[in-house]
């Protein structure tokens, strides 16, 4: 049912709006004339009809957002990799203008109003971007930085703030942890002290993705001394106020096109009003949210595992090792079926905590299971295939070492594949009670 409504408001906002159109030399379709063509195809192997959660709708959107990827984005990555950082502005506009920034957020404030699959679908669909630097950062901005303020934040917040991160006008950054204080959110010392009207902020944040180019900032800060649990929010903070310091630009191992922060702030004066939701709701918001932030991040490296692997076979089937492919070699080809195995498991994991997410499931479990699987096998696919492309895979020439690189964020990223074995402990009922 919730899929069929889904389905219903996106022709409606379709047959209604011209939003999905945008100004670009893509000239892609407003996605109603992509809905009212032919079929699209996917590099999935289900087609929309035998599904579990996708309907043609879901794929139209997909073959919109990978026109743009294709000339928009892809034929920059090189360039953008080679700088360490790509131009946030020009690329959240081209996708916020075509609606790609909100499309599970509220229709008042830009975005398509549509249930959470779809946001699934554009994170696999992003997966084609040949790096994961740009992905994330498209993602802080869809599903780590917003969510908690399409939810809880009022109006006017959402006018300031939301409206023009959905809109591509503004880039987001999420600010939680800190030197002392990663997959440990409890333990973080930004604080904000109330005085009159407004807050005063001191403290710092580190690893804060798009920190060098973001126009606001989502700041999780302890509002009181009260326990770890109960006395943190979630405050709006532009970054252009006195107070606000960019100490550095931190270089990577990987995700080179993507801009990390170290930010500081030195009595930076904030309005009450720019709190989200209540005071001293701020853990419980950034928890509710990691669920949408893990599965976006399955979602996407999904799509890349599976780029990595096509894309391996391919050279293997072409370089020769004592006049024979590499790919004949059983132990290759066996390799290469076993992850694609295990890939095709994720997929049915995510799909299955998906459709019980757009149902109001917490589905909390299954979106730390799918962390903790893709993380790991992302690793196990990286360095699998790299060893295939042997001298070459050593090179900064080829994806595979890109994606080496890349991916092994996503088991330290969105906490810690420690700390997803510790939530799916709890939910098990097996974690020791202190």
């Amino acid at each position: 049912m919730a899929l069929r409504e889904g389905a219903l408001r996106l022709n409606l906002l379709l047959n209604s709006r011209t939003f999905y159109k945008f100004n670009s030399s893509v000239g892609v379709r407003s996605l109603s004339d992509i809905v009212s063509s032919k079929p699209v195809t996917s590099s999935a192997p289900e087609i929309a009809g035998d599904h579990l959660i996708y309907t043609q709708e879901h794929f139209a959107l997909k073959e919109s957002l990978r026109k743009i990827i294709d000339q928009e984005i892809n034929p920059h990555v090189e360039q953008w990799e080679a700088e360490g950082i790509f131009p946030a502005h020009k690329v959240f506009k081209i996708l916020g203008s075509a609606g790609f920034l909100g499309v599970n957020k509220p229709v008042e404030y830009g975005g398509l109003g549509l249930d959470y699959s779809y946001s699934v679908a554009v994170a696999e669909e992003l997966g084609h971007i040949r790096c994961g630097g740009i992905p994330m950062a498209i993602g802080v901005q869809t599903d780590m930085t917003t969510p908690a303020l399409a939810r809880f934040g009022s109006a006017e917040l959402k006018q300031e703030f939301l409206l023009p991160s959905i809109m591509g006008d503004k880039v987001a950054c999420l600010g939680v942890s800190e030197v002392g204080a990663g997959s440990d959110v409890s333990s973080i010392m930004t604080k904000a002290v109330r005085k009159g009207d407004e807050y005063v902020i001191n403290g710092g944040k580190m690893w804060t993705t798009n920190g060098t180019q973001a126009d606001w900032i989502c700041l999780l800060v302890n509002t009181s001394d009260g326990p770890p649990h109960r006395n943190k929010s979630l405050i709006c903070v532009p970054m252009n106020l006195p107070g606000v310091q960019i100490a550095r630009k931190i270089e990577k191992l990987g995700m080179w096109s993507s801009d990390t922060a170290e930010v500081f702030f030195d009595d930076v004066h904030v309005p009450c009003k720019n709190i989200i939701g209540q005071e001293g709701m701020g853990f419980t918001y950034q928890m509710l949210q990691f669920q949408e932030e893990r599965l976006w991040a399955v979602a996407n490296i999904l799509t890349m595992m599976e780029n990595i692997i096509q894309e391996t076979i391919q050279y293997t089937r072409q370089r020769k090792i004592f006049k024979r492919p590499v790919l004949h070699h059983q132990s290759v080809h066996f390799r290469l079926a076993e992850l694609q195995t295990e890939v095709e498991l994720l997929r049915a994991l995510l799909h299955s905590a998906t459709a019980l997410y757009i149902k109001g499931n917490d589905v909390t479990k299954l979106a730390s299971m799918a962390k903790l699987k893709g993380g790991r096998l992302a690793r196990e696919v990286g360095d699998s295939c790299l060893q295939f492309w042997g001298g070459m895979g050593f090179t900064s020439d080829v994806l595979v070492s890109r994606f080496y690189r890349d991916s092994r964020l996503m088991s330290i990223g969105g906490g810690a594949d420690e700390v997803m074995l510790g939530i799916i402990c709890k939910y098990m009922d097996t974690l020791p009670k202190n």
